[in-house]
């Protein structure tokens, strides 16, 4: 009997333990590859593993998806990563939830870090890079260079389609100081001076690109001489073989966040797991597995990140002191009339 009683009392822990495992199961959705990689091994699997989670990662194909679930009425995502950008439309559209901030502590994210529906989960930045065999130690260092094709003779690459990141910097090579360059942006004349500025450079882009993967092969092949894009991307680049080298200086200062869809089924716990992940004993490992930075300050100090680490992350302190943060609050108002605008100077 007591045998039996003791089997019994183990089998009932099991099971009550693994019931409530699975009805705090998590589903967090990403981009895959090395990025989602990064994450799961810097975020999600310790976080679910101290909170007693469990957790399914799926990919997704962006805020399209949430979409589809929120007005099918079938949302099984829990979590999912955004673009700080798409996060702010989507909920503006209503598709995802206003995050507690009060579960969440983000007194030490860097400013501009985190919005309404969406919490920063690692920092990018929009740089200038350059073919270092064409350039060798004549290296530009600031928009005003990217644009002297005097002194910097060659074919350029620029941000084509979407407005995002393209507008900014034509303002600062246009004599602007960076902290008032959305003070600028803002009017229909200020928008218009940025794309006539892009219109002096144009004949010299050879390619408007489109995507990540395509401004850092670019580089890769020598198509051309100078670009915008993502840091990340540039050292991936580099680590297979590209000649490209870029700067912080008067960068645009980015972020990819983590937000939760309207109706989550574990919302709660979604909210849980979005303060465990923000903290620094998380955040500071990301850079291991990945160059972005963390958006809490505080994991540059847990002695994780070591300085040669952090040289070279857009977040460091140093170098997130030489870039513009992005508005969103600029984007929220006037994404549309610019990109459309933008488009129209493409295609002339």
């Amino acid at each position: 009997m007591i045998k039996t009683t003791a089997w019994t009392l183990v089998a009932v822990a099991l099971f009550s333990s693994t019931a409530m495992a699975q009805q705090k199961a998590l589903t967090v959705a990403s981009w895959g590859g090395s990025y989602q990689a990064a994450q799961s091994k810097a975020l999600f699997e310790p976080a679910a593993k101290n909170l007693g989670i469990a957790l399914k990662q799926e990919t997704y194909g962006g805020m399209s998806d949430v979409r589809l679930q929120v007005n099918s009425g079938k949302v099984t995502f829990d979590i999912v990563a955004s673009g700080s950008g798409s996060a702010a439309r989507a909920g503006d559209e209503g598709l995802l939830e206003p995050l507690d901030y009060s579960v969440i502590d983000v007194s030490h994210f860097y400013p501009n870090m985190t919005s309404k529906y969406c919490v920063g989960g690692d920092v990018f930045s929009n740089v200038f890079a350059w073919n270092t065999a064409k350039y060798g130690t004549n290296e530009p260092r600031s928009w005003a260079d990217f644009w002297d094709v005097k002194t910097f003779p060659g074919t350029r690459a620029y941000r084509g389609g979407s407005v995002a990141g393209a507008l900014e910097p034509a303002l600062m090579a246009d004599g602007v100081p960076p902290d008032k360059v959305y003070e600028v942006l803002d009017s229909k004349e200020g928008i218009q001076r940025a794309i006539d500025k892009i219109r002096q450079l144009k004949p010299h882009i050879r390619v408007f690109w489109t995507s990540g993967a395509q401004h850092a092969q670019l580089m890769k092949d020598g198509e051309v001489d100078m670009t915008t894009g993502w840091s990340g991307r540039f050292d991936n680049a580099r680590a297979d073989g590209a000649k490209v080298a870029y700067s912080f200086n008067q960068a645009l200062l980015d972020y990819d966040c983590f937000a939760i869809p309207k109706g989550a089924p574990h919302k709660a716990e979604a909210m849980r797991f979005l303060a465990e992940i923000s903290k620094p004993e998380y955040q500071d490992d990301l850079p291991k597995y990945i160059t972005y930075g963390p958006t809490n300050k505080l994991a540059y100090e847990t002695g994780v990140i070591t300085k040669e680490v952090a040289a070279g992350l857009p977040s460091s302190p140093d170098n997130a002191a030489r870039q513009l943060s992005l508005s969103l609050a600029w984007y929220s108002k006037w994404e549309t009339y610019a990109t459309e605008k933008y488009q129209e100077m493409q295609t002339e």
